[in-house]
């Protein structure tokens, strides 16, 4: 099916079938991604408060071969929330479906709707002395629908896992504008295809999580918080799993800084208060939670002298205050804004093998230094081998200066980070950023299974055409 543009006698007619305001004229902030890259399309947006509206909606624009572009919440870092050319969609928010469905502390348990934002779910989850675990940094505005749509991470994927493990169950609507009744909160469901985890990270190419049931967790008796310096990457794999070794499954975080991150601090936001006099090459963040009992400080002054006695750590400070380990956290979450007021050249959200981490980090920084005179900032969650990799001008330059070097930059650290066995996609997902990266380096077998799925589910390509996987002709 070739795709139509949302025009004013498609609109007339959705709005007779809806009930009042529920569509809208579109606002400047539904048509923007964080990065200011790009600028989107849209005729119109739809706020709809029930999932029987979200299927009606879906049902009409599958009929008439109109595109609809899901948004929740519009945080994502690699455009699958902004269609910048075609014929315009309809933008379908789901901000006014954010409801508390019910909250099972005694199960571990709650049900939410997708315009819920990821801090109102942590809000809930406390009031009842449990956790929703799941962290990032735009968690105040990042909507559940689009958090579970592009099965985020954040900081504590080591102990908690991603976005989908944190999932036991979803409703959605299907392109056909049917609904997907799957809110069981079942650890185990052995009845079939999973399509909770098909929808899952999809991007909304496959249909629209209007709620979820959500796994909660206990919130650990005692948390701390240790920035140690370590000698550099290879080092903080070792003093991980010596951490690993010592606590298991008591590890929430276990985060790499390289020096550079501190220096960009430094220039750039030069009143944050710096933990070291003399910032080091490499730190790692290492966040505990723990059960009664124990003693977080105990626990990570023991830690120190096992690596600092292994010639791991050099250094290190140890929180003695939910103060200092909040300080210790915003210095941690300030650096991507520090990334952002130097402008990087270019930016890659990657994971590799655990192991492997060491040998990218000293090959990559050589080659690319040989395509230009850059500067690197390689953060991230050590823990499950995810790291921020990004590359700046020297200071004095911007990256519009550096701007050819911006696709030898991207080549190089993608076929790099392919030929080492990882992922040039780690949390962040594809979108439309990164769909030819998807073709370069995704599996045929995979590649093939994707487009057979999408051509199934959605043989009119309306669900947000252009995300993941290329789209069919339109116009």
């Amino acid at each position: 099916m070739r795709l139509i543009p949302a025009g004013p006698a498609f609109l007339s007619d959705l709005a007779a079938r809806l009930p009042g305001g529920t569509l809208g004229a579109v606002e400047p902030r539904f048509l923007s991604e964080p990065r200011g890259r790009w600028q989107g399309v849209g005729a119109a947006v739809a706020r709809p408060r029930r999932v029987e509206e979200v299927a009606a909606i879906v049902r009409a624009c599958a009929g008439a071969g109109v595109g609809i572009i899901p948004w929740g919440g519009g945080t994502g870092l690699v455009g699958g929330q902004v269609m910048q050319d075609g014929p315009a969609p309809l933008i379908l928010s789901l901000e006014r479906m954010a409801a508390l469905r019910a909250i099972l502390p005694d199960e571990n348990a709650m049900v939410v709707e997708a315009g819920m934002t990821l801090a109102q779910a942590q809000a809930h989850a406390q009031a009842v002395a449990r956790r929703f675990p799941l962290t990032l940094a735009s968690q105040g505005s990042a909507c559940l629908g689009g958090v579970l749509s592009t099965n985020a991470g954040g900081v504590n994927v080591l102990r908690y896992g991603n976005a989908r493990d944190l999932c036991l169950g979803i409703e959605a609507v299907l392109p056909d504008g049917s609904v997907l009744h799957g809110l069981k909160r079942l650890r185990k469901d052995n009845t079939g295809y999973d399509l909770r985890h098909l929808l899952i990270g999809a991007e909304g190419t496959l249909g629209v999580i209007t709620a979820a049931s959500l796994r909660l967790h206990p919130v650990p008796a005692a948390e701390g918080t240790a920035l140690l310096a370590v000698s550099g990457p290879a080092a903080a794999l070792a003093l991980l799993s010596r951490a690993e070794a010592r606590l298991g499954g008591l590890i929430t975080a276990f985060e790499l800084i390289g020096g550079t991150g501190l220096q960009f601090l430094a220039e750039v936001l030069p009143h944050l208060r710096q933990p070291f006099a003399d910032p080091p090459d490499w730190m790692v963040l290492v966040d505990v939670g723990l059960p009664a009992g124990l003693s977080p400080g105990a626990v990570l002054e023991d830690l120190y002298a096992d690596g600092a006695g292994a010639g791991l750590v050099s250094d290190g400070l140890i929180a003695t205050s939910q103060a200092q380990r909040d300080a210790f956290w915003h210095l941690r979450e300030m650096i991507p804004e520090a990334n952002r007021r130097i402008g990087a050249i270019s930016s890659h959200d990657i994971s590799l093998p655990l192991g492997a981490i060491p040998d990218f980090i000293a090959r990559a920084g050589p080659a690319l230094r040989a395509l230009g005179d850059v500067r690197i900032n390689c953060f991230g969650h050590l823990g499950d081998g995810n790291l921020h990799y990004n590359v700046f001008p020297q200071r004095g330059r911007t990256r519009a200066d550096d701007a050819a070097l911006r696709e030898p930059v991207k080549r190089l650290v993608h076929d790099m980070v392919h030929g080492m066995g990882g992922s040039v996609s780690a949390e962040h997902g594809i979108g439309r950023l990164k769909v030819n990266d998807l073709e370069r380096y995704g599996d045929p077998a995979k590649l093939a299974a994707m487009r057979a799925i999408k051509a199934a589910l959605d043989p009119g390509g309306i669900m947000n055409p252009g995300a993941v996987l290329r789209g069919q002709p339109t116009g």
